[in-house]
């Protein structure tokens, strides 16, 4: 029976994750998770695609902090809260095909620390409770909220498929390349492809389709720096309709918390997607 293996939180949407033992689970996603994220002054979303320092920004969290520093620099230490309130009116931002997403500024200190930093003029803002931005109702059925994670809340990877790959490439990469909130165990390369409808410790999920990765996973994530690889191999044996497949997307059917340990039972399967 899989396991979880690692449970892993990005607050600032594209910037460091953070691992942690547990996780309470909601509707957008972990909590904490991808509930800021850092804009143009137009509110278009900025990620690592476009940015490659924003690979080398590092996060911790304290029991009511996230705190954030550029690898390079780590004496200078920027800390915004876990659970913030602004005064701010909300502004629209883009993420992806979301147009006009209700999000707040945090501060003006928050804003300059970051253009400062990554050397863009850019904004910080963040998720309030009251914002509601639908998943791709292709798939996700039941109209679910997603944070500002590019599609769907929860991203799941096995070990097995990360080992798959790396047995392929000439240098090997890390799970830090795919930033997938959960990363489980005991499975076979590739079986989180079929899971439809699965029980994680106590709680039902539901897998609409595997992740389409895209060009963010060639940004080395200790150097900022791009190459063609794990894309090229991975399009090789894995490219399915246009689209180069690695990890299950998920949803929450209901809250709860999840740890680390716990086991996933599968109650239905999709189709195998590629041959073995």
């Amino acid at each position: 029976m899989p396991t979880i293996r690692e449970i892993r939180l990005y607050p600032i949407k594209s910037l460091g994750g953070v691992s942690v033992p547990e996780a309470i689970v909601e509707e957008k996603g972990f909590r904490y998770d991808r509930r800021y994220m850092l804009v143009t002054p137009a509110g278009q979303f900025i990620t690592q695609r476009s940015c490659h320092q924003m690979a080398l920004i590092d996060v911790a969290l304290t029991n009511d902090s996230i705190r954030v520093w550029h690898r390079l620099f780590p004496d200078n230490v920027f800390e915004l809260p876990l659970d913030p309130e602004s005064q701010s009116a909300p502004i629209p931002v883009t993420v992806w095909d979301s147009h006009d997403v209700p999000a707040v500024p945090l501060s003006p200190q928050a804003d300059f620390w970051f253009s400062q930093v990554l050397g863009i003029e850019c904004r910080l803002v963040f998720m309030p409770e009251s914002t509601r931005r639908i998943a791709d109702p292709a798939y996700a059925i039941h109209g679910e909220a997603v944070s500002f994670a590019d599609g769907y809340p929860y991203l799941i990877i096995s070990q097995a498929s990360l080992d798959d790959l790396n047995r392929r490439l000439a240098q090997p990469v890390t799970m830090t390349r795919f930033r997938p909130n959960l990363i489980v165990d005991d499975c076979l390369a590739f079986d989180e492809d079929t899971w439809l409808d699965f029980r994680m410790g106590t709680l039902p999920f539901y897998g609409p389709k595997p992740c389409a990765r895209c060009v963010l996973t060639t940004i080395d994530p200790e150097t900022g720096e791009t190459g063609k690889e794990p894309l090229r191999t991975l399009t090789s044996y894995r490219n399915r309709n246009n689209k180069v497949l690695f990890g299950q997307n998920a949803l929450a059917k209901s809250p709860g918390n999840l740890r680390v340990g716990d086991t996933i039972e599968i109650l239905e399967r999709g189709p195998v997607l590629f041959n073995a």
